[in-house]
């Protein structure tokens, strides 16, 4: 997996518990094209080709459109890419782990580019919240019927 750029002005990782299996939680996690039917910061996401790496996908959050390219497909355990936008580059990593019953879903991201300089406080903030309200939707639709 490509590693976070741990130097970079924007960073942050998280991990959530969610009581589903790492099957279901891999499948909802990875299923690019209907991430707008549950995660609400995100619109129009569309992977080009198959979920491999290379593959291309573009997606809108924030009101950016971001341009990514995954660097890793490890069925049920690794996920990853990069993206870019706005003269911005970030990476992209998620972990997926089963434990007793549940499984543990670990992410981090880095962002690096003029942009990230700048607005260094206010991107590690929005990104901190962003990692959250992504994680706690995902458990939500992991976790219904």
């Amino acid at each position: 997996m490509k590693s976070i750029n741990h130097m970079a002005p924007v960073k942050c990782s998280k991990s959530i518990l969610i009581n589903a299996s790492s099957e279901k939680v891999w499948q909802i996690m990875t299923h690019i094209n209907n991430w707008a039917n549950w995660q609400t910061d995100i619109s129009k996401p569309k992977l080009n080709g198959d979920l491999a790496p290379n593959t291309t996908f573009e997606w809108k959050t924030g009101g950016a459109k971001i341009h990514s390219t995954l660097h890793t497909v490890e069925p049920g355990k690794n996920f990853g890419w990069t993206g870019k936008t706005f003269g911005m580059f970030a990476i992209h990593n998620w972990t997926v782990i089963k434990t007793q019953g549940q499984t543990k879903v670990m992410v981090e991201e880095s962002m690096e580019g003029f942009f990230a300089e700048l607005f260094k406080k206010p991107f590690n903030k929005n990104l901190e919240k962003g990692m959250q309200n992504w994680l706690n939707l995902l458990k939500q639709t992991c976790e219904r019927g």
